[in-house]
């Protein structure tokens, strides 16, 4: 057996150590805006077509 030789279980054990890290919450963040622009966007529309119908 050679004089360098890693136990293989130390880097399994690593690795599932890794694999089960709870992931970073950033992006989900980031993304958590997109309803209230959609939602903005869609009551804009909303009174446009209100206001133009009352003008028509």
């Amino acid at each position: 057996m050679p004089e360098n030789y890693t136990d293989p279980s130390g880097n399994t054990e690593q690795f599932r150590a890794f694999a089960s890290a709870p992931e970073a919450t950033a992006p989900a963040a980031a993304s958590s805006r997109l309803p209230l622009i959609v939602g903005a966007v869609v009551v804009v529309l909303l009174l446009a077509v209100v206001a133009w119908l009352a003008l028509s």
